[in-house]
């Protein structure tokens, strides 16, 4: 009987221990840490949590329920918002185990903070105002926009003949034409004295395509040597080559691009159409743009009207003669108005044809971005060719201050490859400001004075 007793006394003693043991705080034998380094095991001992945030709220200054509102809280209301972010310690205590701040360095620390969200307020004001002020341009643009397509599309179109030269209809016409009546606009203005028909369009195209399937055919040595310089231009695989590089930001005019197989077929078209001139470089911009703007029939009526032109002509069938005339009269009117960068352009024998040609072959819709060169289509439709050079004359004076300071080869990149973002109203300013007048003679007076003397032209252009 000795032994269940004293198994007894046993469990209950062990018992007792536990209860014991577990009624003691256990003490952490492991370093604890702080901020600034280790503590010692005595210091890390357990603690309520109430009593942690009692002590934070006396050390941090902010009052509990029955505290006083201390001096640093009245601070804190001062502020519009507490921070959350590390700028936060400037207004606090440092370490217990460091040396506290004087009281000049606190002061100080707290002038700065305060300075530091006077600032973050004043960008973000700032920048919500410029915010604001974005949108009501744009509010007032579309509306401006609304307005005039509404007064082109009741007023100017129905009465085009008697109301397109009016001083009204000018007006609006160098503000831009807006998107929605662009295309109409600018098929009224071309003309269509080719008289082409839908008809014509498709019985191109069907040839067009006929062509394609017999040159993907190999040809002989014999076809190949006889074929033309303009049959050669025209070849489906330099017109594929082209389609690829046309736009290639706007994807839609690569293979498998929703506008791929219409700008291949106004150009196909139109190389048979006008199989003397061929296919050029630099026509499938023009053609992209009309296609953006028009029906595929009427952007090919466009298209041939436009390149029917005299200038376009002259540079499309690389007419050398004729296109040293033009620059010879771009000269004339360059010296006349921007006296100091034509004499800086002479002294580095940076001639016209290094810049112009790609601005005249594409129209600009190559050099510059795609909602300016459609203005500058605009004024060009209106004005005809001579619009081109004044506009290469507003471009040089917009950015002759610049210019004036390169020398020959970061002039000629420069102008090769103009600034992404061009300031639309500046650079309209700019071409407005330039004088197409010299000597009391206009632009086709120039230009026709110096086609009757084929031997005069500029002395750096004539090679």
């Amino acid at each position: 009987m000795a032994a269940p007793s004293l198994l007894l006394y046993i469990d209950r003693s062990l018992f007792a221990r536990r209860v014991k043991d577990n009624s003691r705080p256990v003490e952490q034998r492991d370093p604890g840490w702080k901020l600034f380094g280790k503590v010692p095991p005595r210091e890390c001992s357990t603690k309520d949590p109430k009593s942690i945030q009692k002590e934070y709220e006396t050390k941090t200054g902010r009052a509990g329920p029955g505290n006083p509102t201390s001096p640093r809280q009245s601070v804190r209301k001062n502020l519009d918002f507490e921070p959350l972010s590390t700028t936060a310690l400037i207004l606090e205590d440092r370490p217990a185990n460091l040396p506290a701040k004087p009281a000049e360095e606190a002061q100080k620390h707290r002038q700065q903070y305060e300075e530091m969200v006077a600032q973050a307020k004043k960008r973000e004001l700032k920048e919500a105002q410029k915010r604001k002020k974005q949108l009501e341009d744009r509010c007032k643009l579309e509306e401006s926009i609304g307005t005039a397509a509404q007064t082109w599309n009741l007023e100017i179109l129905p009465n085009w003949s008697t109301m397109c030269t009016s001083r009204r209809v000018r007006d609006l016409w160098w503000q831009g034409i807006p998107p929605s009546v662009r295309g109409k606009v600018w098929s009224l203005a071309v003309g269509n004295e080719l008289n082409i028909t839908h008809e014509l369009y498709n019985i191109c195209l069907a040839r067009a395509k006929e062509k394609w399937k017999t040159t993907a055919a190999p040809a002989s040595e014999a076809e190949t040597e006889d074929a033309g310089s303009s049959d050669r231009e025209s070849s489906l695989e330099l017109i594929k080559l082209d389609i690829s590089r046309t736009f290639p930001h706007l994807c839609i005019f690569q293979q498998g691009g929703p506008y791929y197989d219409v700008l291949h077929s106004i150009l196909g078209a139109y190389t048979c159409y006008r199989p003397d001139v061929g296919y050029v470089q630099g026509m499938s911009f023009i053609a992209a743009v009309l296609i953006l703007n028009l029906d595929t029939a009427d952007a090919f009526i466009a298209f041939a009207n436009l390149l029917n032109k005299p200038c376009q002509m002259a540079f499309f069938r690389v007419d050398h003669s004729l296109m040293l005339t033009y620059f010879s009269a771009f000269e004339v009117f360059f010296e006349e108005n921007l006296p100091k960068l034509f004499a800086h352009f002479k002294k580095n024998n940076l001639t016209p044809d290094i810049y112009l040609i790609d601005w005249i072959f594409t129209l600009y819709s190559k050099s510059l971005p795609l909602d300016l060169a459609c203005r500058v289509w605009d004024v060009f439709c209106r004005d005809g060719e001579e619009f081109l050079f004044r506009t290469a004359l507003g471009l040089l004076r917009l950015y002759q201050d610049v210019l004036t300071c390169m020398d020959f080869i970061h002039m000629a990149q420069f102008l090769t490859r103009l600034p992404d973002l061009i300031p639309a109203e500046q650079l309209f300013q700019h071409i407005a400001a330039v004088h197409m007048t010299s000597r009391n003679r206009k632009w086709a007076q120039v230009l026709q004075a110096l086609q009757k003397d084929q031997e005069r032209g500029s002395p750096v252009l004539k090679r």
